[in-house]
């Protein structure tokens, strides 16, 4: 397939039984149920065809990763539809940072060289604000903390809304806005004489039919989170009560807690020990400090985390306050050094030990948060319990009761107006409809950890269809060969892997030191990519 086939538009209709609900322009009962369809079977649907090489499923990060560079290695844009729901790449990621308490003037749990708008890493997040900053002060200080981290000062991360900023400035430069189609992806199958159909259902009232399908030889899957996920517990309560009002993911908006809280006060239990629930406490505490509310923080650990965590000597963290303590997500080595390689040239069996070792719950030694927490315990409205819900029930004074069973056999009963739950995001592959719709017609599996299992080059494995090949990456990929994959740079990695998968098999120039020093040069004079 060629660019000049880009575009062109192809489609027919079958006979229709006249007492049947299906229309032309949707799926039928044979192409649900088939994994391999001809074009024949297609044309017949009366859903319309749109050939185009590579078609990217998401819109998102991930996306707008791998779009930036297979642009800069040299594909046209009109060889490239991206499709999704949302307008900009960092849409999603900011309605999920905004509602875990992170603003966009917020700092974000990312280095200064995982920038987003730049495949090169340099100039990186701390050199930016140095540049754009106003006072001489303003200017070294980025500059001094990213030099001395983490010996001297924490590590340096930039601001949420500095990460959305670059992205803008990058895509008119790679022409992201003509890739973007706007569009719910049902599903991916497999082409009979090869390569792949992505059957998606645009807009209401934007298309003459209900579905269109875009036939492309490779297909990247890039969806984010499979969706969110309570804790068990919560979910019955849930289930019982319908009570989303006062029992919460952190992940959801819930202002309308933080609102209620500083206008009469209360108490709330918040469950989780990671990042999220560090912001959500940080937002907690600084609106009592700041309103003088009467808020009560009950913050439930499911398990308390005490002196050094690990048996590893080499990879051991320091705990505070119930925590892990450790600077990003992920080992730094796990990006790019000893153990990104290890990791890729292990077996299954080291491969688990190694991401058992690695991962875990954590959050960043900022100096801040430790002087809040010990400010908030000091002033009596913050206390830590450890143990498991067993049961939660409203209570007769309209609160919700949560009884807690610790470790040593004792019964807990915490009172809360409030339950905000920080425990996790990630949500089975089968709950999201395109992931499980790959695994059951797709020829896609799990890896070790129940994702999706993918080569080091990120290849969705059982899934290629020659000359077709499925790639995916981010969230749905943990556990094969990479471990930040959800990460700014383990997207942007991810990018890399399979741009030099698709230059082995002909499909783009591989990015050389030539080329890659003229294209730096024009990010630099904001030119387009040519």
């Amino acid at each position: 397939m060629n660019d000049e086939q880009v575009g062109r538009r192809s489609a027919s209709s079958g006979a229709v039984d006249p007492g049947s609900a299906w229309q032309p322009g949707d799926l039928t009962d044979e192409m649900i149920s088939s994994d391999h369809w001809s074009d024949d079977l297609v044309a017949s649907s009366g859903i319309p065809v749109v050939d185009v090489p590579f078609v990217s499923v998401g819109g998102g990060m991930g996306s707008f990763a791998l779009a930036d560079m297979l642009r800069v290695a040299g594909l046209p844009a009109s060889s490239i539809r991206v499709l999704g729901t949302i307008a900009k790449p960092y849409e999603t990621y900011v309605y999920l940072a905004r509602n875990s308490q992170i603003p966009d003037n917020e700092r974000l749990r990312s280095d200064s060289g995982s920038v987003m708008d730049n495949v090169w890493g340099w100039p990186g997040y701390a050199v930016r604000e140095a540049f754009s900053a106003r006072s001489p002060t303003e200017v070294i200080a980025p500059l001094f903390q990213v030099a001395t981290e983490p010996i001297l000062t924490d590590y340096y991360t930039p601001r949420a809304g500095q990460v959305y900023r670059s992205v803008d400035r990058e895509i008119p430069r790679i022409g992201f806005d003509s890739m973007l189609v706007e569009g719910q992806v049902r599903m991916v199958r497999r082409r009979i004489n090869g390569g792949y159909f992505t059957i998606l259902t645009p807009p209401s009232g934007t298309s003459a039919t209900k579905r269109v399908a875009y036939r492309s030889t490779y297909v990247h899957l890039a969806v984010g989170y499979p969706g969110l996920r309570f804790l068990p517990d919560l979910q019955e309560y849930l289930e019982r009560t319908n009570d989303y009002g006062r029992v919460v993911n952190a992940y959801a908006p819930h202002d309308h807690v933080y609102e209620e809280l500083n206008r009469r006060g209360g108490t709330v239990m918040v469950r989780g020990a990671g990042i999220v629930a560090s912001r959500v406490l940080q937002r907690l505490m600084e609106d009592v400090e700041r309103t003088g509310s009467s808020t009560k923080i009950v913050h439930l650990f499911r398990t308390y985390q005490s002196g050094k965590q690990g048996k590893s000597l080499r990879m051991r963290r320091q705990t505070r306050d119930g925590v892990a303590l450790q600077g990003f997500n992920w080992p730094k080595a796990a990006w790019g050094g000893q153990l990104r390689d290890r990791l890729e040239n292990a077996g299954d069996d080291e491969r688990k030990a190694l991401f058992d070792v690695m991962g875990g719950t954590t959050v960043p030694n900022r100096k801040l948060w430790r002087k809040e927490i010990a400010t908030a315990r000091e002033r009596g409205y913050y206390t830590q319990a450890v143990g498991q819900v067993t049961s939660m029930d409203s209570a007769a004074d309209g609160t919700i009761a949560v009884e807690v069973s610790a470790k040593d056999g004792g019964q807990h009963r915490f009172d809360v107006d409030f339950v905000i739950d920080c425990t996790g995001l990630v949500a089975e592959l089968t709950e999201h409809r395109l992931l499980n719709d790959l695994l059951t017609h797709g020829g896609a599996g799990y890896n070790l950890l129940g994702r999706l299992d993918v080569s080091p080059s990120f290849e969705v494995r059982g899934a290629e269809n020659e000359p077709g090949h499925l790639y995916a990456s981010g969230a749905s990929t943990l556990g094969a060969y990479y471990a930040g994959v959800d990460s700014f740079l383990g997207l942007q990695y991810a990018a890399l892997r399979i741009a030099d998968d698709l230059a082995d098999k002909g499909f783009c120039r591989r990015i050389g030191p030539v080329r890659s020093v003229r294209q730096w040069i024009r990010w630099a004079s904001g030119k387009a990519v040519d």
